[in-house]
């Protein structure tokens, strides 16, 4: 189909509130792995993805770990904690003892707030926005919440398992190549961290001919934060490269994407 534009969007924080989840999950895990010594607050977390490099979870609970330990006068190389250890962990309390069955999850996952609804999507597609998803999340939590919660059919995603992470834009591009556009159309990247602008920036590098937008979305923890916290994360989204930041993927209208893609590409 001749797209007008397409619009790609990041999952958590962004399609659904993972404060109470994923967050919840990396900090029990963290917690844990101190033997309870160390649980990091909301403000730890975002200033470690602040950094632009800890966009996979279990490898930003991993960080926090050493860095702990670190703090204590350990070497790195001395912290005998798996990160195989670090994932089940994590895992069991994100969906549940049940790692396989979606049917059958009862962790933390099953009580993320959603941020949209189909019908969203059905307003960008009457516009001939296309549109469609690039996560770190894993491929079955990304279903889950898509096609279980949203109720959307078969949507188009680029999950954990299927490319390199973020920033690194392989995923995005891939994810282009499944909305088999005949020609490349603005491309828009929604996402809450520094690593999801980052993504837009480096694919700007890798294919300068194309048309690239960032915009950023404040994750709810950080919207219902003092005007002090939301203004500094919206700074860091800014500096990070996105051409906007708003409070809520929604306020992303198919008339705000089409207006955007008639300005200079950020």
């Amino acid at each position: 189909m001749n797209w007008q534009a397409i619009a790609v969007f990041d999952i958590d924080g962004v399609i659904r509130d993972v404060s109470g989840s994923y967050r919840r999950a990396l900090a029990d895990t963290v917690e844990h792995f101190t033997q309870g010594a160390y649980r990091p607050t909301p403000a730890d977390i975002d200033r470690l993805k602040g950094e632009g490099l800890w966009n996979n979870d279990w490898e930003a609970s991993h960080e926090l770990i050493l860095r702990h330990f670190e703090v204590q006068g350990q070497v790195r190389s001395q912290v005998s904690i798996g990160f195989d250890e670090i994932v089940d962990f994590f895992q069991r309390r994100y969906r549940g003892q049940n790692l396989d069955d979606p049917s059958q999850w009862t962790g933390y996952i099953a009580q993320e707030p959603i941020l949209v609804t189909a019908d969203y999507f059905d307003q960008l597609a009457a516009a001939a926005i296309g549109w469609g998803f690039f996560s770190g999340a894993t491929r079955g939590s990304a279903r889950y919440v898509l096609e279980h919660r949203i109720g959307l059919q078969n949507p188009p995603l680029v999950a954990m398992e299927d490319a390199p992470g973020k920033p690194d834009p392989s995923g995005l591009f891939a994810l282009l190549t499944q909305l088999a556009a005949p020609t490349v159309p603005p491309v828009i990247y929604v996402g809450d961290t520094v690593a999801d602008m980052h993504t837009i920036q480096r694919a700007r590098q890798h294919q300068p001919e194309g048309r690239w937008w960032a915009v950023g979305v404040l994750p709810p923890h950080v919207a219902a934060s003092d005007e002090g916290y939301v203004a500094d994360y919206r700074d860091r989204l800014l500096a990070a490269g996105a051409a906007i930041v708003l409070t809520a993927v929604t306020d992303l209208t198919p008339e705000h994407i089409l207006a955007l893609t008639q300005t200079d590409a950020g």
